[in-house]
């Protein structure tokens, strides 16, 4: 089939699958869990595949680190999936509700969208977590994953198909799209009344592309320049576990930090303590003039380093002058993604919290938390970064949209 039959077949499998209760949906979260763990051997051998290409082809560990498969990682796809089941069903909850004046009783409830097209970058698990958050929240899936990943991908979706089968939901309700090319992304993104919302997910070209581009609606997501500023009033120890953890827990991920301000009044003593720290964790440092003082590794950062999700071990770090400093340079080149601050003065972070323009702030915390399970949401379908629809990581309730449903008694409008 093509882009747009598969988006009519998923159109149908979404009308059914708005009907399913709750113990259906998660019967057959719970079998497509199981389903991974016992086909863990051949999607870990697809997966082999893609990487093998992805290195022949000359793409860099940190994004390989993306794209690779472990039973361990399969494990943990799966244990996603069983939380999801363990969470509430989103579909009716009532937003608000009231009686009006007239006796007509006023209901907002919880709704699908309906068809959820999802494009995506080098990360498989991310089709497992699509797949689970889509159904759970009453959507049918529409999963373009990256070519370099094709193979994973497609071992995963045949699994959780043949187990949603199995569960008595349609299988269409999740399917993959070709990514041998290019047309199959152009398609999906003009499949406008058969697909309902488009979430792309990955690199800022990427999500560019999809919202230049699309007549879908799209919700926006994922690019994360996300900086850690210390503060004249930080506790240097803490600033110094919360520097090192937000860039070199995971840095291959959107929420890592790519980016670290010092306040001048401590970069004489927190700056060698923090670029041995990083150096020893092998990340290089691109730092201003002020920062090369310090360190004969410091590269010298140019312009271009403030703006870059690096996505590997590498920050940009400054030196500023002031707090106000700080937060004119993440206005600058911040994403919108999550900022941190590290400082003892109530003053100083509530000025931080009030000036940043982002989805998620952190006071004395890693970066590293921006995460729908860190969260206590269950598996996020991604971090929005705009402000229409939803912000920051998207659990259950940010895959829904809402209705009225209002109730009379043979009410007419004078």
């Amino acid at each position: 089939m093509n882009v747009l039959e598969q988006a009519a077949a998923a159109r149908i499998a979404a009308i059914d699958l708005a009907g399913a209760t709750r113990a259906e949906k998660d019967r057959a979260l719970l079998l497509m869990a199981d389903r991974l763990v016992e086909r863990a051997d051949d999607i870990v051998a697809a997966n082999e595949v893609d990487v093998r290409n992805a290195r022949e082809n000359g793409i860099t560990e940190a994004m390989i680190d993306r794209l690779a498969l472990t039973p361990a990682r399969i494990a943990a796809m799966a244990d996603g999936l069983r939380q999801l089941a363990a969470l509430p069903d989103p579909i009716g909850d009532v937003v608000r509700g009231s009686t009006l004046a007239n006796g007509l009783e006023l209901r907002q409830v919880r709704v699908p969208f309906g068809v959820v097209g999802m494009i995506y970058e080098g990360r498989p698990n991310v089709t497992a977590d699509a797949a689970g958050i889509c159904l759970k929240s009453g959507n049918a899936a529409l999963l373009r994953g990256s070519g370099s990943a094709f193979s994973s991908n497609a071992a995963i979706v045949s699994v959780l198909r043949k187990a949603v089968a199995d569960a008595d939901l349609p299988a269409d309700t999740i399917q993959l799209l070709d990514a041998t090319t290019r047309d199959s992304v152009k398609e999906l993104m003009r499949a406008r009344g058969l697909v309902d919302v488009l979430i792309p997910r990955g690199g800022a070209d990427l999500i560019k592309t999809v919202v230049e581009q699309s007549t879908v609606p799209v919700i926006e997501t994922g690019v994360g320049n996300c900086h850690v500023y210390v503060d004249a009033a930080a506790d240097l120890e803490k600033a110094l576990a919360i520097t090192v953890n937000a860039k070199t827990q995971r840095n291959s991920v959107c929420n890592a930090a790519e980016s670290l301000l010092v306040h001048a009044e401590v970069a004489e003593t927190f700056l060698p303590l923090v670029l041995s720290a990083l150096g020893d964790a092998g990340v290089t440092v691109h730092g201003d003039a002020r920062v090369a003082g310090y360190a004969d590794e410091v590269v010298a950062a140019t312009e271009e380093d403030w703006g870059t999700e690096y996505l590997s071990a590498d920050i940009s770090v400054a030196v500023v002058d002031s707090l106000d400093d700080a937060l004119d340079h993440i206005r600058r080149f911040g994403t919108g993604h999550t900022e941190a601050i590290v400082s003892e003065s109530v003053t100083a972070t509530r000025r931080f919290v009030a000036g940043v323009d982002a989805a998620a702030v952190m006071v004395n915390a890693s970066t590293r938390f921006t995460d729908g399970g860190e969260f206590g949401f269950g598996a996020e379908i991604g971090i929005s970064t705009q402000k229409l629809h939803a912000r920051g990581p998207m659990g259950l309730p940010e895959l829904t949209s809402t209705k009225y449903v209002v109730t009379g008694n043979g009410h007419i409008r004078d």
